[in-house]
């Protein structure tokens, strides 16, 4: 069986800024959380970049993940169309 569709790659490329987006929201409010034992709390800009760097890898292991599913489902398929 041949493999269609989009490239782990291209996936990763279309989901990396939502990917990147989620990071930096989730480095800010993890922040703020530290902040209550007495850490400091991240600027947006601070946040932004993290979630720039974090994004990338947690982008990839998405689209791995989204690619072994459409995998396991063009596996399922019927060739034959029946």
């Amino acid at each position: 069986m041949t493999r269609q569709g989009w490239s782990t790659k291209k996936i990763a490329l279309a989901l990396y800024p939502f990917g990147a987006g989620a990071a930096a929201v989730n480095v800010f409010f993890a922040s703020l959380i530290f902040s209550w034992v007495g850490g400091p709390v991240a600027s947006p800009a601070w946040s932004i970049g993290l979630g720039c760097v974090i994004g990338a890898p947690a982008s990839w292991y998405f689209a791995r993940h989204i690619r072994t599913l459409m995998y396991k489902a063009d596996a399922g398929s019927d060739p034959a169309g029946g």
